[in-house]
């Protein structure tokens, strides 16, 4: 259920509505809007009835929720969420880009892919310096020397941090450094490492799961949100299909279908959904015009020699061209929407 308070409704009726809802066993979650504040209620197993609010002051009105995803759900929150990361807004109408390597390989590498992606008026910068990989024979990041690397990206570059966590034990030593914890494909239901990263209070980016439905990214989402982050950043990566030409199926419905039944913004990730270089631009814009939040691409100096995922890496000319065209087509949707 969701109460929503009147217009002008006193902080101490707020929270004796709060109260009543603690002493029914349930949990209140004050979700603030633009005009008033609304509550959404957890942890009941059915339908509660109006009738047990009705005696309390500065009610307008008790509104069924039929999702299972409630606080993720527009139902809940009909406005968009706009998630702040350090002064930049994240589903604002805007669209951001994230651009990095996939992996922090070396110092220089990674500080000459920043100085490419900063240069292009990107305001958040992905690297990952602890990676999960298929193969235990695989590069699998630099570790905390990579963290260290990062941090001299943000504070050198003024560039947001996006990195993935891979467990709850290296958690505190990401969350030092990152201004947006990943969440991967993989891990899109380990629900303790969601537990976890949500009473850090970061902004958080979840990926879908390779083999997820989109109720189920939902559902994953639903703890964050019930641990009191809201700070959630959706993301579509591909889905795995039948299909043999592209490393995973682009879900571009998914971007629609994410804007239309939560207020979460979502970011759109071609380039691990698709794994050609030359596929991940179109996409891209496919993904802008869509309405994605933001598009998360990956660059290299060299992707020939890169230590993971080289063959969808942009090279420093084809990622400038295309955050020029992000640029210009985020500018087009904003007046079309």
């Amino acid at each position: 259920m969701l109460i929503l308070m009147a217009q002008g409704a006193t902080r101490d009726q707020i929270e004796k509505t709060c109260q009543r809802i603690r002493d029914m066993g349930f949990v209140p979650h004050e979700i603030p809007g633009s005009m008033r504040t609304a509550i959404g209620i957890t942890g009941n197993q059915g339908a509660l009835s109006p009738q047990a609010f009705a005696h309390l002051p500065g009610i307008s009105e008790c509104v069924p929720v039929s999702k299972p995803y409630k606080l993720v759900s527009r139902e809940v929150k009909p406005e968009p969420t706009v998630v702040d990361v350090r002064g930049v807004r994240v589903g604002d109408g805007s669209c951001s880009i994230i651009a990095g390597p996939c992996s922090v390989e070396t110092r220089d590498q990674t500080l000459k892919t920043a100085q490419v992606v900063a240069a292009s008026g990107a305001k958040f910068f992905r690297g990952g310096a602890f990676k999960p990989r298929t193969s235990p024979y695989a590069f699998r990041g630099l570790k905390e020397e990579g963290l260290r690397i990062l941090d001299d990206v943000k504070h050198n570059f003024d560039l947001r941090i996006v990195t993935e966590v891979m467990d709850t034990e290296t958690l505190p030593a990401v969350a030092e450094v990152a201004d947006v914890l990943q969440i991967g494909a993989r891990n899109m239901q380990n629900f303790s490492l969601l537990e976890a990263a949500a009473r850090l209070g970061k902004p958080v980016l979840l990926k879908r799961g390779m083999s997820a439905t989109i109720q189920e990214l939902f559902m994953a989402a639903e703890y964050l949100l019930s641990l009191g982050n809201y700070n959630v950043l959706l993301c579509e990566r591909g889905i795995r299909t039948f299909e043999t030409m592209t490393r995973n199926t682009f879900d571009l419905s998914a971007v629609v279908m994410i804007t239309h039944h939560t207020h979460l913004p979502v970011i759109a990730d071609p380039s691990h959904a698709v794994g050609i270089d030359w596929a991940v631009p179109p996409l891209a814009r496919a993904a802008v015009v869509a309405g994605a939040d933001g598009v998360m691409i990956e660059v290299h100096p060299d992707p020939d020699s890169a230590l993971s995922d080289g063959q969808q890496s942009l090279t420093f000319n084809e990622y400038s061209k295309l955050a020029a065209d992000i640029a210009d087509l985020a500018a087009w949707t904003a007046k079309h929407r």
